[in-house]
């Protein structure tokens, strides 16, 4: 694991590596951002970003949104997100992409969609081309028009385009994005993925696509049928039942998943 990380690191550094890139944003443009948030309460980055094109200066939305962390806004904005998450969770739902690189330094995507309510994952594929249609057809298989959810929360990924929100709405869903830069928002899609890092694909090398596939399949098994939750009350996304001891004779057996690196318990009868 420690020469592959360090190996992908390299490479990664090498590909990332500065070919000129964007100009630096004056001082002009830096004080009419601080501004503009200052002046009008609600104004996001997109708004900001709009207002500016319209007078004339090339800046990009995510430099706005880099500049509005620093600025102190009127209200709360994340507290009004946290409202809103907090009060209808039973009605959301969130999707997201992560990456996984192979043994040979291959990027792998992984996409999922996951429910708020009981941490359920609806959906969990992988594909080393995420294009939109291919999108497309995941959220098609997981969304029906039958299911409980009215919200989904996704990010400003090109993939998640205009024909994917117009599908989104077509199912009587309304598309949430989260603001740039603000992974907070889709905190619960973030902490799957962090628990998929740590439990998991931390400790194992993904040879190919298939074997990714395999890997968090199981992964998504332990962790809806096995995982205790805190936020579910030291409960399984699926509903896990309390067992009773047999009789005074019976014994805590383990049983091994995901390889070994994480087991479940129960009682079973002494030999």
């Amino acid at each position: 694991m420690g020469w592959h990380r360090a190996g992908f690191r390299l490479y990664w550094r090498w590909k990332s590596r500065r070919r000129g890139g964007r100009p630096r944003v004056t001082s002009e443009v830096r004080e009419l951002i601080v501004r503009l948030a200052q002046e009008n309460t609600g104004w996001g980055a997109p708004k900001i970003h709009g207002e500016l094109l319209k007078l004339g200066f090339d800046v990009s939305e995510r430099t706005v949104a880099r500049y509005l962390r620093r600025v102190h806004r009127r209200g709360d904005p994340k507290s009004s997100w946290l409202t809103f998450m907090k009060n209808h969770r039973e009605m959301i739902a969130a999707l997201d992409f992560f990456t996984v690189p192979t043994i040979s330094f291959q990027l792998l995507y992984c996409f999922f969609v996951i429910d708020h309510q009981r941490r359920r994952i609806l959906r969990c594929n992988v594909t080393a081309h995420p294009t939109a249609c291919w999108v497309l057809q995941q959220l098609r298989e997981t969304f029906t028009g039958e299911e409980p959810y009215r919200y989904v929360i996704l990010d400003h990924d090109a993939k998640f385009n205009s024909e994917i929100i117009s599908f989104l709405k077509s199912t009587g869903l309304h598309p949430k994005r989260t603001s740039v830069q603000a992974p907070w928002q889709n905190g619960i899609a973030e902490r799957w993925v962090g628990g998929a890092r740590r439990e998991i694909l931390d400790h194992v090398i993904a040879l190919n696509e298939s074997h990714l596939r395999r890997l968090l399949r199981e992964y998504v098994a332990y962790f809806q049928e096995d995982r205790i939750h805190d936020a579910l009350d030291k409960d399984t996304p699926n509903h896990r039942a309390i067992e009773k001891r047999p009789s005074a004779t019976a014994m805590v057996v383990s049983s091994a998943r995901l390889g070994g690196l994480h087991h479940r318990y129960s009682w079973r009868e002494a030999a």
